[in-house]
């Protein structure tokens, strides 16, 4: 989900091409819970019979935690909230170039301070050790001077492995998909949202929820459950719960469905053309059972689906797609975030701050990884002035996403990571068990 940025001590890179959507990693740097099965989701309907979600909850119904600090933001932190970019440095506060000339700030801490970011991802290019990740997102949630931070990574395990060089060496989703176990599933995301969590990330861009319908897709393969959507579904339920089991977020990703391509959204604009009857049953059931799962963010594709939306516009601008079937048809009400923004798929039509405006037009909540974080956080903040974006429109963002801190339990205070926990729980004996009997479940 990100086009390449490496450098010596880079926070976040992405080497070749892939970011929160992710793609082949490797190295490169996109547990023993309840073994209780997932049922699997109803027969999906047609898009257009499902039925229309409830109303968002008035406001005040929201907890109060989350009204209060809402009303105590000011409208340039409430657009910070919804980005979530690329930074540099190995610590909170160790200057690097790669800031000053991006964000006119020298440090990790400065930056945050600057923009009022509401989130930091996380790259290989971050890590030399545990102690120094520990360092480093504590250091991050202490720059942050209003709500905790959202700390997020590309944590799929297989392909997708940003945090590699650190946490155990689980089986990713094709060959857990193989076991047809949806209590291995659950264990698989517990187990890594636990080692997640000790290092003090609260946010998974995972599970992958597409359907590998096309074998030749370059971008999903084996980073998918499979190619059954009843049994991706169960899977990907399951692994809801796992992360939920470990108190870190969950993301199912890339909605609508991306998997019946043979383009990378990386550096092309794939166009799917299922009818809506098709999508409700090959694409959407993942989707249903992460959204009946209470998944907290749903991640959007940079896909054109044009029997759901004629305008030609991708997914993560579209907001028939991410209103309309997402939130208004699906009922989903969590937090919709973006894939990278920086990847080809959604820079074919427009400049990156508009890009930015339109995303949140559509019905996203966060911005992730825009190539320009002052041209988007900029165009965003003159769209609210303006009005083009209204004060509830970014308050509803704003909303969800104090929503999920406030669900997973770091609403009020930040999480503190300690090194000596993290060094018995990452790589555990238990956890390496578990990745054999993965293996041995999959034959």
């Amino acid at each position: 989900m990100v086009r390449g940025i490496r450098s010596a001590g880079v926070l976040m890179i992405a080497t070749s091409t892939l970011v929160a959507c992710g793609g082949a990693s490797g190295s490169m740097g996109s547990a023993a819970g309840s073994a209780t099965s997932v049922a699997p989701p109803a027969s999906a309907k047609p898009a257009s019979s499902v039925p229309a979600s409830p109303p968002p909850a008035a406001a005040s119904t929201r907890p109060d935690t989350v009204r209060q600090a809402l009303a105590a933001m000011s409208v340039e932190e409430k657009v910070g909230q919804l980005f979530m970019p690329v930074l540099h440095g190995t610590s909170a506060d160790s200057a690097a170039e790669g800031n000053q000339s991006a964000f006119g700030a020298s440090t990790p801490a400065k930056v945050i301070a600057k923009y009022h970011l509401g989130g930091v991802i996380l790259f290989p290019g971050n890590i030399k050790s545990v102690p120094q990740v520990v360092s480093l997102t504590n250091g991050l949630q202490k720059a942050s001077k209003g709500v905790p931070l959202l700390i997020g990574t590309d944590q799929e395990n297989g392909l997708v492995s940003r945090m590699s060089a650190l946490v155990t060496d689980l089986p990713g989703a094709s060959v857990v998909g193989a076991t047809r176990d949806t209590g291995l599933a659950r264990e698989a995301a517990k187990a890594t949202g636990a080692e997640l969590k000790a290092l003090g990330v609260n946010l998974d861009f995972a599970p992958v929820a597409d359907v590998n319908i096309d074998p030749r897709n370059p971008v999903i393969g084996k980073r998918a459950f499979g190619d059954n959507p009843s049994r991706v579904a169960q899977m990907v339920a399951a692994s809801v719960k796992g992360f939920h089991d470990a108190g870190v977020a969950a993301t199912a990703k890339h909605f609508p469905g991306h998997g019946d391509t043979r383009t990378d959204s990386h550096t092309g604009l794939p166009v799917i053309k299922h009818t809506r009857a098709q999508w409700a049953t090959m694409d959407a059931p993942p989707f249903k059972a992460a959204i009946g799962a209470n998944v907290d963010a749903v991640m959007s594709a940079h896909i054109v689906m044009p029997k759901l939306d004629s305008s030609g516009e991708p997914a993560t601008l579209s907001k028939p797609i991410l209103t309309g079937l997402l939130r208004d048809k699906l009922g989903f009400d969590g937090v919709v975030s973006t894939d990278a923004l920086n990847m080809e798929g959604v820079r074919k039509k427009y400049s990156d701050g508009e890009v930015a405006v339109r995303a949140v037009l559509a019905g996203a909540d966060l911005l992730l990884m825009p190539p320009s974080l002052p041209k988007a956080y900029g165009a965003v903040l003159a769209a609210v002035k303006s009005g083009r974006i209204s004060q509830q429109r970014l308050d509803q963002s704003v909303t969800r996403l104090l929503e999920l801190r406030q669900k997973r339990g770091f609403l009020k205070a930040a999480p503190v990571a300690s090194a000596a926990q993290a060094a018995e729980v990452l790589r555990s004996a238990e956890h390496r068990r578990l990745a054999a009997r993965i293996e041995r479940a999959a034959r």
